[in-house]
């Protein structure tokens, strides 16, 4: 009786972990579009801040208002950690990437991030080493996404390119990290620890490198600023590291896959870019991987 309530409470909070990161996922699918936008007028370093900052401020308001207490001493280096890869490193790597290419090419490499946010788990959110068929449908789904991407014709472009790679890499390690913590502290409090811990700087740099004559700037890209500090920085990260937590990094990061398509649909509507039946079909083929994924994940 007891294994059966047990196994019965660990399915409802798979399911649960498995909701929140879904909307996690579709919070995030605005951000490469929503920053491509934002870069037309703005520096990828002002976005940067400007994001980070808002974002702190309404984390610090809201942890000020709930009266969360500090992280302890075991935990501040895991939440620097995620500062460094969630609320700088990503978005500043990912914005200077699309300066040099489009928002289609950047939604490309989200599709290794599944991949790599299952490494991460293991490596450094303790987590257990799925089964084979795991990997088989975690690296079937990335290929698939990469795949459709090349078929595209995708314009050449090194730097771009290595920016966006280590855009991933540090994003993997924030959400491992972010994962991990949130069994303690909660999903909002790691994220609003880890904007908090960077606000001395970016708030500064916000107003150093805020534009000289914002007569300039239009009101889409004040826009962009302002989906990717709110939802992007913020709200997002609640449902994900909480999903992350309740259904497990490696299972639930396979969502990701599914980031690439809800991103290009967004950048359809934003950028004007059409979506073909090739899309359709290569989405249809991640939710299968998907869900082979989550099957093998344990």
């Amino acid at each position: 009786m007891r294994d059966t309530v047990i196994s019965t409470t660990q399915n409802d909070n798979t399911t649960k972990g498995w909701v929140n990161g879904f909307i996690g996922v579709l919070l995030f699918s605005g951000s490469l579009p929503a920053t491509k936008v934002a870069v037309m007028d703005l520096s990828p370093y002002f976005v940067t801040a400007a994001r980070a900052s808002i974002a702190g401020v309404l984390a610090l308001l809201v942890l000020l208002i709930f009266k969360e207490k500090r992280p302890s001493k075991q935990q501040i280096v895991p939440i620097m950690l995620v500062s460094i890869g969630g609320v700088v490193g990503f978005p500043l790597l990912s914005a200077m990437a699309l300066q040099h290419f489009t928002s289609a090419h950047s939604i490309v490499f989200i599709g290794l991030l599944p991949l790599a946010t299952a490494i991460f788990g293991i490596f450094r959110g303790g987590e257990k080493a799925p089964k084979p068929l795991f990997w088989v449908f975690s690296i079937l789904g990335s290929l698939l996404v990469v795949g459709y991407a090349v078929a595209q014709g995708i314009s050449v472009a090194p730097v771009g390119d290595l920016l966006m790679i280590l855009a991933i890499i540090l994003c993997a390690l924030s959400y491992a990290e972010g994962a991990k913590l949130s069994k303690d502290l909660g999903g909002w409090q790691v994220i609003s620890w880890a904007l908090v811990i960077a606000l001395p700087i970016t708030a500064p740099l916000t107003f150093f490198l805020l534009p000289e004559s914002l007569d300039t700037v239009s009101f889409s890209a004040w826009m962009g600023v302002a989906y990717v500090a709110l939802f992007s920085m913020f709200i997002g990260f609640i449902f994900w590291y909480k999903g992350l937590a309740q259904g497990g990094i490696a299972a639930v990061g396979q969502l990701q896959q599914l980031q690439p398509f809800f991103a290009l649909a967004l950048a359809s509507t934003l950028l004007h870019e059409k979506v073909s039946i090739g899309m359709i079909a290569v989405t249809l083929g991640v939710i299968l991987c998907v869900l082979g994924a989550k099957k093998y994940a344990k």
